[in-house]
Order: structure tokens, then sequence, then C-alpha cells
């Protein structure tokens, strides 16, 4: 007997729900897997905000390799350009032609400035290991300069984002200031938001016990305020200037790019319009960030969506009938500085330490999504590890 043909899989993207559909997809005797991602990493983004806080950039990246061993799957590291439908070919930037039967696409979002004059030139963002490296060394960098620190450090986006790095700035600043020998220099925090509050997608009563929290710790919030526009020196908020050389942006991100450039339908917000069993064309499945579902954007959802659409194509292999997605709530884990978050759980809000713990479980249950527990546990550990890459503060 010859050889059973295997169904050629094409995963295109390496965050939660690439990983998972590459796991869950890679060692079925049906299929042969292959993933596509720009960088030979998956980048943690949740914990983003503390590797810029002086966290070790290891908590946020993980080698694919690593994350792949003992599983068959042929990982490209490149970035897909364009897809050809009719030959159902996936073209890379590097020339490469990869061929599909079946597609899965998880891309992720790219940062929006929402054509805000001087923001791409002057901000600082969070969005990649390697921004959030370089707003690390700017922190440490000014005090080394100066000998004094900024005037304002603005942060605008009171989403998810903004609140867990403005939260976690205000201590590490203190301790920065300490460790410099900088004395009696207040330093003022601003969280720009341009909704009416905080956190506009959920509650009001989540939206008030955040901002009490925000502002017990010294974070001046500003809400209604349109940002206008930055240059050099100052930020342009709703017609005032606030001297600032560190400026933040975490408001905005639009779906990527390649799905406006290759033709896919998208919805009034920019996402891949998908059926229920989230196929946006024939043999093409789009997940997570990318396509238009109830809860594109959390990670949570990024994963159900990899495991419904991988189980249905091992469901289809074996001649059973597939099953349609059923949106499912994510639960909303918000910190707000040194041991304190906000946890929505549908009806179910928590505030405070006990918030903080179920963030700490939500990261080692998210990394146990993509490793064994042993991985899982040495890589939740690389929080507590300390990286500040400063002559001064490295030495206390």
């Amino acid at each position: 007997m010859g050889e059973i043909k295997k169904e050629k899989i094409v995963i295109v993207g390496a965050g939660f729900g690439g990983i998972k559909a590459g796991l869950l997809l890679s060692n079925d005797p049906n299929f042969d897997v292959t993933i596509i991602n720009d960088k030979d990493t998956f980048r943690y983004y949740p914990r983003l905000y503390h590797t810029a806080t002086g966290g070790n950039s290891k908590e946020t990246s993980i080698l694919l390799t690593s994350i792949f061993e003992n599983h068959d799957i042929n990982i490209v590291i490149d970035k897909v350009s364009k897809i050809d439908r009719k030959n159902k070919v996936f073209k890379t930037e590097s020339g490469k032609d990869i061929n599909y039967d079946k597609a899965i696409i998880a891309l992720g979002v790219v940062t929006n400035y929402f054509g805000i004059d001087g923001l791409q030139e002057f901000s600082y963002g969070i969005k990649s290991k390697e921004e959030a490296e370089k707003l690390k060394s700017h922190l440490h960098q000014t005090l080394i300069t100066d000998g004094s620190p900024d005037r304002h450090y603005v942060v605008i986006g009171a989403g998810p984002t903004g609140i867990e790095l403005s939260g976690q700035l205000a201590f590490y600043l203190k301790d920065l200031l300490k460790n410099h020998g900088i004395k009696n220099k207040k330093v003022k925090i601003d969280l720009i938001e341009a909704a009416p509050r905080v956190l506009p997608t959920l509650s009001e009563q989540t939206s008030i016990a955040v901002t009490n929290r925000l502002k017990s710790i010294g974070i001046n919030v500003m809400t209604n305020k349109a940002v206008q526009s930055e240059n050099i020196d100052s930020l342009m908020v709703s017609g005032k200037p606030i001297k600032s050389h560190t400026v933040v942006w975490t408001a905005g991100v639009t779906n990527n790019p390649f799905f406006k450039e290759n033709n896919f339908k998208l919805n009034e917000k920019g996402k891949v319009v998908v059926d229920r069993y989230l196929q946006a064309e024939q043999d093409i499945f789009v997940i997570g960030d990318n396509a238009a579902t109830q809860y594109s954007g959390m990670a949570q959802t990024a994963l159900q969506n990899a495991v419904l659409v991988s189980n249905n194509l091992i469901r289809l292999a074996s001649g059973k009938s597939i099953v349609m997605d059923v949106p499912k709530m994510p639960v909303s884990v918000i910190p707000a500085g040194k041991k304190w978050a906000a946890v929505i759980w549908g009806k179910i809000k928590l505030y405070g330490w006990l918030g903080w713990v179920l963030r700490e479980a939500a990261d080692f249950i998210a990394f146990h999504d993509l490793q064994p527990w042993w991985k899982a546990g040495a890589q939740w550990t690389t929080e507590f590890l300390k990286d500040d890459q400063c002559p001064i503060c490295d030495k206390k």
C-alpha cells in the first residue's frame, strides 16, 4: 500500500491562536502542518508592560522550537505577503511559495495612530519586546543624562494596557529615583483617555473601582480628552500642551494590513468577516484578533477559536460533522500597580489583592495552554527576574 497523502495545513501567525492550532494539529497523522511567523519566538503580550518597567524580556518571549519540541511541524520564519487563492499558495517576502490545502490565519493586530501628527515619530509603545526595552532604556537614560525625572510621564489610552502600564510605572519610577539618588522630586503620571471613563467597554462599576485605585497611587486620570499632536517637547491635548519627553501610546490598534491588501471581506471595523465555523472563504479560516467575532481581541478568544477550528479539521479528516462556534465571554483580569487587579468574570467582579493572585494564576494557565506544566512553571517564574539594563540600578 502507498503512503497516505497528508492534507497540508498552513498556519500563518504564531500568537496564542496560531500556536494552539499548531499544537493540536501537528501530531495528527492526517496532516502535514506548517506554521509561518515573522519571528522565531512567541510573544506573550500581557506581560510587556512589566518588561518595560524592569522585568526580564524572557517573561514575554518563548522560542517556537521550544514550544514545538516533540511536535511534527514545519516552522518557517518569514513574513507572508500575498495569498494566491486559485493555486492555494502563500507567498512570503523572501520569495518562498508555501502550498496549502487548508489555511488558518492568526496574524494579530498592528498599532494605529489614527493619523495624529507626530505620534508615530515621538511616542513610545509597548506592542513588542523591542518597544518595551526601548521605553525602559529611555526611563533610565533620562535620569542618567539629566539627573532628574521628566516633567510628565504620559500614557495615552485607558484600556487594559494603559492601566497596566501607568499603574506599574507609579511604583517603578519611585524605585528608579531612589536607585539614582534623586530626592525630593515628585513624579507626575498622566493617563489620558478620549472616552468619558477608563475601561469604557467594561461596566461603570469596574471603571470607578479602577479609577479610584489609580488615583490612590498618584496617577492623574484625564478623561474626555482628545490627543491632537505631539512634537519633540510636548503633547497637545484638547488645545493645551503637556510638556513631556515620555509619551506612551497604548490607545489604538487596527487589523493586520495583510487582509485589506489581499481583498478579504472586512466589516466596518476592518476585521475579517467569518461564518459560524470561523471560515472566511473556502478552506481559509481566520481566528483571534483578526476575525469579526463577538469577543475578538482577547487571548482567551484566540485560544477558543484555535481549538474549534483544529477540532473541526480533525473531525472532517475522520468523516465526522463539524460544530459551530459558540462565543464565550472571556475573563478580564487587569492589574493596576503592585498586588492589585480588577477581575471581571461574568457577573463576578473582584478588586484588589485577590484579583492580583488570580492574574498570577492566569499567567501560569496561559503558559500551560502552550507548554507542558514544567515548562510553563519555568516560564512563569521569569516574572521575578529583574533586568533594568542600567549600570546604576543593576548594582542595587
